[in-house]
């Protein structure tokens, strides 16, 4: 199979980050000097000289403001690509969650050494275009950053192991969330017929893997668009209404009350 050039892309700035061009792109940031501000899924974060940063949906991140000796290089690779590079191992589902609420990983020294070793092998790697093993050797470099985003991770966060069922359910159930599912359903009762699951196990699994039920993950990712939809004055409520199903503007309005404790006028205000 032919490798294809935009799997990986490689950058020296967060300019990309949450733009059209890379919104299908999973963002790998190492920060080589200075820091940076910005806020993602509604919380203010700081990312400081030797940081690893790893986001899964770029519009997540707004407000960027690096300081001006902000150095940092960056590694956007295709979530196709990701797939066939993750190892067989059910680590990546509880990291995956974890970077969902804070997207970035302290590291010590040790560990600041190998993330940059990773990513300047892969840049190294990726220019070496000529080598009559290229698809398998990017494979190969992207493989072993993401074994060490897990080491790291595991080292930061000591967590239990997941077992394949539950990871598998859980990992089917996050990608309809990803893909905009919730639009337009937001029961649990949705999914879990989806996942030839019933709700009460949905609900279990996702309490297991994540500690939080199933529908908090429903209400969030269908809040955080919300949210992200209202800041854009160019669009009316009863667009936004409409765009998630809601039987009408007003019905729209106590849902968003309920759940940002603010009413959707008082939003743009």
């Amino acid at each position: 199979m032919k490798y294809d050039k935009r799997n990986v892309i490689i950058s020296d700035s967060l300019n990309g980050l949450g733009t059209d061009a890379y919104k299908e792109y999973l963002f790998h940031a190492l920060c080589l000097g200075g820091s940076c501000r910005f806020e993602f899924n509604g919380n203010l974060f700081e990312l400081h000289a030797g940081d690893c940063m790893i986001v899964r949906k770029g519009k997540l991140v707004e407000k960027i403001l690096p300081s001006a000796d902000f150095k940092v290089k960056v590694i956007y690779v295709t979530p196709q690509f990701i797939e066939l590079c993750t190892p067989q191992s059910n680590y990546g589902m509880k990291g995956q969650l974890s970077l969902f609420f804070n997207p970035v990983m302290r590291l010590d020294r040790e560990q600041r050494e190998i993330c940059k070793s990773d990513f300047e092998n892969v840049e190294f790697r990726l220019k070496n275009e000529d080598h009559h093993f290229y698809r398998d050797m990017m494979i190969n470099a992207i493989q072993t950053m993401i074994l060490d985003f897990f080491d790291f991770h595991s080292h930061i966060y000591v967590t239990a192991n997941i077992s394949t069922q539950y990871a598998s359910i859980m990992s089917r159930f996050l990608q309809m969330l990803e893909d905009g599912v919730y639009r337009q359903h937001r029961d649990v009762s949705f999914y879990a017929s989806e996942l030839c699951v019933t709700p009460k196990y949905l609900s279990e699994v996702s309490k297991k893997v994540s500690g939080y039920a199933a529908n908090y993950w429903i209400n969030r990712y269908t809040i955080l668009d919300i949210s992200r939809l209202l800041r854009d004055k160019s669009l009316s409520f009863v667009y936004i209404s409409d765009l998630f199903g809601f039987s009408s503007p007003s019905y729209f309005s106590r849902y968003v009350q309920h759940n940002l404790g603010i009413k959707s006028t008082d939003y743009r205000e």
